[in-house]
């Protein structure tokens, strides 16, 4: 595979938005789109893939904003745990609580399972807390994790929301990001990028 991967923050409260694709296949995911679908599109076309799935790591509005418009461009089928489905159902909700205007998106048409792989090279590995569906997507040969609001630099998701779990959130990441490759690149929900072996050593609140 040739892989390529690009990572930017994009929407309201600028969400990193992954795209990782296939160059000799010609096809890619959107991870996250959460606002500015011109800029994710002008970046799909930049990198000359064709989307065949946008990919959630959670339902929370910031994270899903722009899916309706880009499954209108590409077709693209939408993928979230199932956990998170009351979750994405609450969107208009959630953009009334944040002050954000609300954009439909579509239903759900693909369920993520627990460490089902994807065409691209990665896994999806399922690290609730932050929400009850938030996954993980990781890339080996690649050395990548998508992390969502799971894992930031130096700190940890949120918890306080409806549906969040700290201690969940703890084992999530001790007992499965921590045990993937420390060199791995972690591209965080929001912020700067960092590496696993870094959190497992210098995290304010879940070290190994």
């Amino acid at each position: 595979m040739n892989i390529v991967r690009k990572s930017f923050p994009a929407g309201p409260l600028q969400c990193n938005c992954t795209i990782i694709g296939d160059r000799d296949s010609g096809t890619g995911y959107v991870f996250d789109p959460g606002g500015n679908p011109e800029q994710i599109m002008a970046t799909v076309a930049e990198l000359g893939l064709s989307i065949v799935g946008l990919i959630h790591t959670h339902a929370h509005l910031d994270h899903i904003l722009a899916a309706g418009e880009i499954h209108r461009q590409t077709g693209a089928p939408v993928w979230l745990h199932k956990s998170d489905k009351w979750l994405w159902d609450s969107l208009e909700t959630q953009c009334r609580m944040w002050g954000v205007p609300y954009s439909p998106v579509p239903d759900p048409s693909h369920w993520i399972e627990d460490e089902e792989d994807l065409h691209c090279g990665g896994c999806c590995i399922h690290t609730p807390g932050h929400t009850p569906g938030s996954t993980s997507f990781y890339f080996e040969d690649s050395g990548l994790l998508i992390a969502g609001d799971t894992l930031f630099l130096g700190s940890v998701g949120r918890t306080d929301f409806e549906g969040g779990d700290s201690n969940t959130l703890k084992k999530s990441i001790r007992n499965r990001i921590y045990t993937l490759d420390e060199a791995a690149v972690v591209v965080p929900g929001h912020g700067p990028e960092t590496t696993i072996g870094r959190e497992m050593r210098h995290n304010a609140f879940v070290r190994a």
